[in-house]
């Protein structure tokens, strides 16, 4: 597995991937475009032998006091692997260099293996917003972590994230 910033050339690879994994509510190509260059944000793709098996992004204003990650997808073939984990820790520590002292995420009501994976990161379900992913009429659960928290809970073990895009 390998993590690297997503740049304009995995934007094809990108939408695949989001399509497939958000069949009625993905995000338009031009919205995925805007987010790749948004210098408030950071996309990080896992690539593996050439082929895109995941992407993730995190909104983190330097020197604001939180943080949102934005979207995770994993193809399907590769879950259960620890690759969205991985992917989350590094936007975690992205968030964290930018400042961020807490990290906000939305997750379909629907989505238990993602609802299991965030909680166990130390997420915890602060609201839902009903009928908030459309046209399914699915609830979102809006879920928030306690950044400082999670970056002592795991000083030892979480290598820091690299590449262009992070906040100084």
């Amino acid at each position: 597995m390998t993590l690297r910033t997503a740049t304009a050339d995995d934007l094809a690879a990108i939408m695949d991937l989001e399509r497939t994994s958000f069949p009625t509510d993905a995000w338009s190509e031009a919205m995925m475009r805007e987010e790749l260059v948004s210098p408030h944000g950071r996309y990080l793709v896992d690539v593996e032998a050439g082929r895109l098996l995941g992407y993730g992004g995190v909104r983190a204003v330097a020197g604001a006091a939180d943080a949102d990650i934005q979207t995770i997808a994993i193809a399907e073939a590769a879950r259960g692997r620890g690759r969205g984990r991985a992917l989350l820790r590094a936007l975690l520590q992205t968030a964290r260099e930018c400042g961020a002292r807490e990290v906000f995420l939305e997750v379909r009501a629907d989505n238990p293996a993602a609802s299991a994976l965030y909680v166990s990161e130390g997420f915890a379900e602060i609201a839902r917003r009903p009928r908030y992913y459309q046209p399914d009429d699915v609830d979102a659960i809006v879920m928030r972590l306690d950044l400082v928290a999670w970056t002592a809970a795991r000083a030892d073990g979480a290598a820091p994230a690299s590449g262009p895009g992070m906040c100084a």
